[in-house]
C-alpha cells in the first residue's frame, strides 16, 4: 500500500511540484493550504508523513506542529524558506523530525523522507525479530523500553522521542565515544547531517538528567562528538 504524505503549504506551485515528484516515487499525496484543512484531512485519512511550511496565512507552521504533536506521532518535516539556525532549532525542539529549506532539490527532500521511513522500518523489524530488553539500568537510572519512560531515583523524567532514543544510545554505549555522524546515523538515519542539531538535543537532555543524578554525565569530546560516562564514587 502506498504511503500517504500530507503537504501543508499555501504556495500552490511548490506543493504541486512536490506532489509530482512524490507521486513518481510511489507516494499518495494530500494537500492543505492551512491548519484547518490539514486537521480535517488528518481526521479522515491515515497519513504517514507531513511536509509542513512555516510561513502561512493565519496560524504558523510552528503553532500547528506543536498542536499536532499532542495528538499524532506522524513524522513531521518542516519545509521552509526560513534558513536561520534559530528557526531550525525551534522547529526541531517542538517536535519536528527534520527541517529542510525550500531551496533543497526535490531529490534531497525525497531522500530525507526515505531516511525517516527506513529508520521507522528498522526499528519495527528489530522489535519483531528479537526480544528487546525491557529495562536498561545503570545505578539510579532506569530506561523502560516498552513504555518509553526514564526514571532517575524513581522519579519520572519526561523526554521527547528523540531524547529517549539518544539516552538509550548512550546507556548502551557507556564510556564509548560516539561521533556526530554516528549519532546522526543511529537517531536520524542519515549518513551525514548537521552537528548543530545534535548539540541542541544533547544540551536539552543534559538539562533534564544531570541536575537529577551525579552518576551519569554526557561529556563533550571536542571536534569529535560525545561520551556518556558512568561516574564512580571513588
Amino acid at each position: 500500500m502506498a504511503k500517504k504524505i500530507l503537504i501543508i503549504d499555501d504556495e500552490e506551485d511548490i506543493a504541486e511540484l512536490l506532489e509530482d515528484f512524490l507521486q513518481v516515487e510511489g507516494y499518495e499525496v494530500c494537500k492543505a493550504v492551512n491548519g484547518d484543512t490539514a486537521r480535517r484531512i488528518l481526521s479522515e485519512v491515515e497519513i504517514d508523513f507531513i511536509l509542513l511550511d512555516i510561513m502561512m496565512p493565519g496560524e504558523s507552521g510552528f503553532t500547528l506542529c506543536k498542536q499536532l504533536r499532542e495528538i499524532y506521532s506522524i513524522p513531521i518535516i518542516f519545509l521552509s524558506a526560513l534558513q536561520d539556525d534559530t528557526d531550525k532549532i525551534r522547529g526541531l525542539t517542538i517536535g519536528a523530525d527534520d527541517y529542510i529549506v525550500k531551496n533543497a532539490t526535490p531529490g534531497e527532500i525525497i531522500a530525507r523522507i526515505k531516511a525517516i521511513e527506513r529508520r521507522i522500518s528498522n526499528n519495527f523489524n528489530k522489535q519483531m525479530m528479537q526480544k528487546v530488553q525491557d529495562v536498561i539500568s545503570f545505578k539510579n537510572i532506569e530506561l523502560n523500553i516498552s513504555t518509553h519512560s526514564l526514571f532517575i531515583n524513581n522519579e519520572k523524567v519526561l523526554l521527547t522521542a528523540k531524547e529517549f532514543d539518544i539516552m538509550k544510545l548512550f546507556l548502551t554505549h557507556l564510556d564509548h565515544v560516539l561521533t556526530y555522524d554516528q549519532i546522526i546515523q543511529k537517531i536520524w538515519g542519515y549518513n551525514q547531517g548537521d552537528a548543530h542539531t545534535v548539540r541542541v538535543y544533547i544540551a536539552k537532555l543534559r538539562d533534564k538528567i544531570e541536575q537529577k543524578t551525579n552518576d551519569f554525565k554526557i561529556s563533550t569530546v571536542w571536534g569529535v562528538g560525545y561520551r556518556a560516562e558512568g561516574m564512580t564514587n571513588e
